[in-house]
């Protein structure tokens, strides 16, 4: 059987560090992935004048699956996310992000296990029609919501739901207010939702959700919203558990994914051996459960949890002293 080619990304800051360290965690774990390398961020821009060359497009069109390190867009005009391109340019409707409770994390929960589902195309966050003023006393910007983006990024949540033996789905939205975008959204959820009579469906809206989520985050199993929403309320799910080092993110399309740490590329301690790969680490076991290696994503997940959980050369974020290389190495033995 071909091996398996992975478009590797390691990107910027800690990006090369964590990602390094996750390439080791799957060869152990026997992956046999062949690894192709590709650049993007501000790396590509010293070394291509390019925050995403075509090459790196390319790779990711032909190989169909991406690890990614975390990138730094610069700030100002002119520099478009790199990660909002990448989402529109390969169509990953659905960004998949599970958080779940670590035992030595510190964490204010202890059994949080909730998977956000935010829809990545649409919305008020696709930058659509910004527009400023010449004097610039007036600025505008446009949420378009389809009913195709909409039904396509809900029936994805349900269908995750039962892969995933969860049992309810929550669709968040801002439908008393926003009562074209999202009320739109909320009408084709309530549609789906009717489909799938097994998975209890409940509804909130999102500024609700917000203060549900941090006063009894354990009413929550997977949650459907759009795209604003949705990258907010990831983030506020990631402080349940420990914050973005505990954080994994899956970009999905149709026969493409990009699965990538969700925090930021920390150039402060880039290259210092201090950084915490487990986000990146949790992003190649969403990818193996993508890939259908279950088996090998539960080893790697135990590993890391054991390692998490007994303090053993932990990095500094999870309470311990060690750095990258002594984390990834405990991991390494347990493998």
């Amino acid at each position: 059987m071909a091996k398996q080619i992975i478009t590797v990304i390691p990107g910027d800051g800690i990006g090369p560090d964590i990602i390094d360290a996750t390439i080791k965690v799957l060869d152990k774990a026997g992956c046999n992935f062949e690894y192709e390398y590709a650049d993007a961020g501000l790396t590509a821009l010293e070394n291509h004048g390019d925050l995403v060359p075509e090459s790196t497009l390319a790779l990711i069109e032909k190989n169909k699956i991406a690890l990614k390190g975390p990138l730094t867009t610069p700030v100002g005009d002119g520099f478009t996310s790199i990660n909002v391109t990448l989402r529109k340019h390969f169509q990953l409707y659905a960004n998949v992000r599970p958080v779940l409770s670590f035992k030595g994390t510190k964490a204010r929960y202890e059994n949080i296990d909730i998977i956000t589902i935010r829809e990545n195309t649409e919305g008020m966050y696709s930058g659509l029609g910004q527009t400023v003023s010449e004097d610039g006393n007036h600025a505008e910007a446009m949420s378009l919501v389809t009913r195709e983006g909409a039904e396509r990024i809900v029936t994805f949540a349900y269908e995750t739901a039962i892969k995933e033996g969860r049992k309810k789905v929550t669709a968040v939205h801002k439908a008393n207010i926003l009562k074209s975008t999202s009320g739109l959204f909320l009408k084709v959820a309530r549609e789906v939702a009717a489909r799938y009579p097994q998975i209890e469906s409940t509804e909130m809206i999102v500024d609700n959700c917000c203060m549900q989520l941090v006063m009894n985050p354990e009413q929550f199993d997977v949650i459907v919203t759009t795209n604003l929403f949705g990258d907010i309320l990831s983030d506020l799910c990631a402080g349940l558990v420990g914050g973005l080092g505990m954080a994994p993110g899956a970009n999905i399309g149709n026969g493409c994914a990009i699965f990538e740490a969700v925090h930021g590329s920390a150039p402060d301690i880039a290259g210092k051996n201090l950084a915490n790969p487990t986000s990146v680490i949790l992003a190649a076991i969403q990818m193996l459960e993508y890939l259908g290696m279950a088996d090998k994503a539960d080893n790697i997940r135990r590993a890391i949890t054991d390692v998490i959980e007994t303090g053993d050369r932990t990095t500094r974020d999870l309470g311990g002293t060690h750095g990258t290389s002594d984390f990834t190495q405990a991991v390494l033995e347990r493998l």
